[in-house]
């Protein structure tokens, strides 16, 4: 009896960052997330060698970045919280609030996916163009990086069954990379008599991967080639206002999802 009984104990004591730490741990040897950093690594380096300019190896790297980055956290997050599922049943078996379960899920999840990001792209990165410009793209990387696997921990409470939450999953990375960007210009041309100019930066708002994109282009010196709207954006982004407002809400992408994921799953009926 006292040799099943520890067990009990050590992990009815685990707080939020102990349960972090392990799947941190757990996940980091995950093949899958190895061949992720290498992939980032391999391209990082093909590109700043390639170029000349830093600044074109930035923008090339960037195009990547925005689409590989959002399908693999959303895809690899999804998969990882529903394979977990038979831990997750056991940690709500001991005396732990639901939230901290899963708070620390997503904590070790997340923490995983940046360190693989940091490390195949903020390392190239900073050797190659260790200036504001190089931080930028490594910031707007990470935290998109926290806001996909914010909405894959959202889509996965909202489906018990597997197949139905990485099909919500894909649906949201394929919304905000390629579908947004199609809407928005259709809205554009068909209301294009019309006075836009507040109503496009206040889209911008609605997707991170355009806050991503823009907050890039004006630190590459690219606006220039986005013709008037890009000069909106230059003035508006450009400002400390504009700035922050970028900031708190790629910061609401990231709380945003992961509140409201976390309010189902302390109702959710396991």
């Amino acid at each position: 009896m006292e040799a099943t009984a520890k067990p009990v104990a050590g992990i009815a004591d685990l707080p939020m960052l102990k349960i972090a730490k392990y799947v941190v741990y757990d996940i980091l040897r995950n093949k899958f997330v190895l061949a992720y950093l290498l992939f980032l690594v391999l391209v990082s380096m093909s590109f700043f060698n390639l170029e000349s300019d830093p600044a074109k190896g930035m923008m090339s790297l960037l195009n990547i970045i925005l689409i590989v980055l959002p399908l693999v956290s959303i895809v690899f997050a999804t998969i990882h919280l529903y394979n977990a599922y038979e831990f997750t049943e056991l940690m709500l078996a001991q005396p732990l609030r639901r939230s901290d379960i899963f708070l620390g899920q997503y904590l070790g999840v997340a923490v995983s996916l940046c360190i693989a990001f940091g490390v195949g792209v903020g390392i190239p990165v900073l050797l190659y163009e260790g200036t504001l410009r190089g931080a930028m793209l490594v910031g707007c990387g990470l935290l998109l990086t926290l806001a996909f696997v914010s909405m894959a921990f959202l889509a996965t409470v909202l489906s018990r069954d597997k197949a139905r939450g990485i099909g919500i999953a894909l649906l949201l990375w394929f919304f905000c990379t390629i579908l947004y960007d199609g809407l928005v210009l259709m809205g554009m041309f068909a209301f294009s008599d019309y006075p836009l100019e507040k109503i496009i930066i206040g889209m911008t708002f609605l997707n991170p991967v355009d806050l991503a994109r823009i907050a890039m282009l004006l630190q590459l010196d690219a606006a220039a080639l986005m013709g008037y709207t890009g000069a909106l954006f230059q003035h508006f982004f450009g400002s400390v206002l504009g700035g922050g407002l970028a900031v708190l809400a790629m910061l609401a992408w990231v709380a945003g999802p992961l509140w409201a994921a976390v309010r189902i799953f302390r109702k959710k009926d396991i």
